[in-house]
C-alpha cells in the first residue's frame, strides 16, 4: 500500500534540495508535486488542496536550523499534516458492555465476513474476551458456512438459526444466547449487497435498532478508492457508524481512502486487514501510517509483532545459549518458526527503515524459509546440535534428503554461522532480552 504515493512524495522533497530556506518560489513546484501525488493516489480533489494549502501555510517563513535543511523540514510538516488527515490517533473499540455488541456492516465483497472472524480472534486473544460470532448473512450463498469455517479456524463459537430468513430477530436471539452462555462480545456479521439500495439499508437500521450495538463498525474494500469513501459517506448518514475498517491492503498501491476517509465522514479508522490469515489485523495508528508512507518504516509495530511470538523467559534460555556458543539449528529453526508468525516476510521487512524501497519489488513470499527449513529437518539431531560434524559426507546426504543441492547446505551453513556471530554479539549488554522480551 501506498508505494506509489510513497515514491512520487519523495521526488516532490528532492526539489528543495540545495535550498537554503523555504520560500514561495521553491516551495510552489514542491507542493504542485504533493497534490498530483495526492490525487494519483485517488484522494478527494478537495481535501488534497486543503491539505497543500494547509501545508503551505506552516512552511512558509519557517526559520530552517543549520542541522535540517528544507527538503527535511517539508518531510516533517508533511509528515504531521498525514497524520492529523488520518486522525491524530488509535481510536480503540467499545467493550464496556457485557455483552459488548459489535455490529459488522459493508457492501457485498468488502470481506465482513473475513474481517469478523479476525476481530473475533483479536479480542480473544489479546483482550482475553469469549466472543460469539453471528451469522445474519442469511442471501449470499454460503455466507453462513464460510462464517462456520472461519469460527472454527480462530476458535470462536458461531451462532446460526437455520431456516431464518429475519436478521433482527436473528441477532436479537444470538444476544439472549450469549447472556446465557457467558460470552461477553457479540460479533454480527451482517449481509452486503453490491451496491447501495433502499431494502439493504432499512434491514441494517432494523438491526441496528433492535441490538442498540455499542460499535458500529464499517468494512470498507481499500482499493475501490474514492467510491470506498463515497459509500462510507451514505452508509453514515444512515447508521452513524463509529469507525472504519480498511480491508485489502496488500492490493492497492494508492491508498486514497485511507487518506480521505477521515475527513469526509469525520469517523476514525480502527482497524486494517490484509489478506485471508486470521492474524492479518492490526490497530490503526495514523502516525505510524503516516512513517510508512514516507519510507521512514515502521520499527514500532515490527517490536510489537516480535513480543507477541516472545516471551522474557524465552529470551533469558535463548541468551544464556548464546552467550555460552550453544546456539544450534533447533533454535534456528524455533526463530523462523517465532518469524513466520508474525505475517509476511516482504511486510514484515517494508517497517524496517531504509528498507521498504529496497524490497519493494522483490519477489519474496511465505515460501522464503521452505527450503532451509527442508534442510535443517534433513539433519539429524547430532547435526543439529552440533554442526562442526557436518563434512562433505553428511552435506551431500542432508541436500539429497532435503531436496536441495550441496551449495544451497553450504550458504545455510555459512548464513547461520553469521547469524550466530551476530547473536553473541547482540547479547552483550542484555540487547537480545530487550528486543524479544516484553516491556
Amino acid at each position: 500500500m501506498f508505494e506509489n504515493l510513497s515514491d512520487r512524495l519523495e521526488k516532490s522533497f528532492k526539489l528543495l534540495k540545495g535550498q537554503g530556506r523555504i520560500s514561495e518560489i521553491n516551495i510552489a513546484e514542491t507542493l504542485k508535486e504533493v497534490r498530483r501525488a495526492l490525487l494519483d493516489a485517488d484522494v478527494n480533489f478537495k481535501i488534497a488542496k486543503q491539505f497543500t494549502d494547509t501545508v503551505k501555510h506552516k512552511a512558509l517563513g519557517q526559520e530552517v536550523l543549520k542541522s535540517v535543511n528544507p527538503s527535511q523540514m517539508m518531510i516533517k510538516i508533511v509528515h504531521d499534516e498525514l497524520v492529523e488527515l488520518m486522525g491524530t490517533d488509535k481510536t480503540d473499540i467499545n467493550l464496556k458492555s457485557n455483552p459488548s455488541v459489535i455490529l459488522i456492516a459493508g457492501l457485498q465483497g468488502s470481506g465482513k465476513t473475513t474481517f469478523s472472524g479476525k476481530l473475533a480472534k483479536l479480542i480473544r486473544s489479546k483482550r482475553s474476551k469469549s466472543p460469539l460470532l453471528v451469522a445474519c448473512d442469511v442471501y449470499r450463498p454460503a455466507a453462513i458456512e464460510q462464517l462456520k469455517i472461519i469460527g472454527t479456524q480462530v476458535e470462536v463459537p458461531v451462532y446460526t438459526e437455520p431456516g431464518n430468513m429475519d436478521p433482527v430477530s436473528i441477532a436479537r436471539n444470538a444476544i439472549r444466547e450469549a447472556r446465557k452462555s457467558g460470552h461477553d462480545v457479540v460479533i454480527i456479521d451482517t449481509a452486503g449487497r453490491l451496491a447501495i439500495d433502499e431494502e439493504m439499508m432499512n434491514e441494517i437500521s432494523s438491526v441496528k435498532q433492535a441490538v442498540n450495538p455499542n460499535e458500529i463498525l464499517f468494512v470498507v474494500d481499500s482499493m475501490t478508492g474514492q467510491d470506498a469513501v463515497n459509500t462510507a459517506r451514505e452508509f453514515n448518514e444512515r447508521l452513524d457508524f463509529d469507525g472504519v475498517v480498511l480491508t485489502k491492503l496488500d492490493g492497492d498501491t494508492r491508498g486514497g481512502a485511507a487518506l480521505s476517509i477521515k475527513s469526509v465522514v469525520n469517523k476514525p479508522i480502527k482497524f486494517v486487514s490484509s489478506g485471508e490469515k486470521m492474524d492479518a489485523i492490526d490497530i490503526f495508528y495514523p502516525a505510524r501510517m503516516a512513517d510508512r508512507i514516507l519510507g521512514m518504516g515502521d520499527i514500532v509495530s515490527l517490536v510489537e509483532k516480535a513480543q507477541e511470538q516472545y516471551d522474557t523467559e524465552e529470551a533469558r534460555k535463548l541468551q544464556k545459549k548464546i552467550a555460552k556458543d550453544q546456539f544450534d539449528f533447533n533454535d534456528f529453526i524455533n526463530q523462523i518458526q517465532q518469524i513466520k508468525k508474525m505475517g509476511n516476510v516482504k511486510d514484515l521487512m517494508s517497517m524496517i527503515p531504509g528498507v521498504g524501497k529496497a524490497v519493494k519489488d522483490l519477489d519474496i513470499d511465505d515460501n522464503a524459509f521452505k527450503s532451509i527449513e527442508a534442510i535443517i529437518r534433513s539433519m539429524t539431531p547430532e547435526e543439529r546440535t552440533n554442526p562442526v560434524v557436518l563434512n562433505g559426507n553428511r552435506r551431500k546426504r542432508i541436500a539429497m534428503g532435503s531436496g536441495t543441492s550441496v551449495q544451497e547446505v553450504n550458504k545455510l551453513l555459512k548464513q547461520f554461522d553469521d547469524t550466530r556471530k551476530m547473536m553473541k554479539m547482540m547479547t552483550k549488554g542484555g540487547n537480545v532480552t530487550k528486543l524479544m522480551g516484553r516491556k
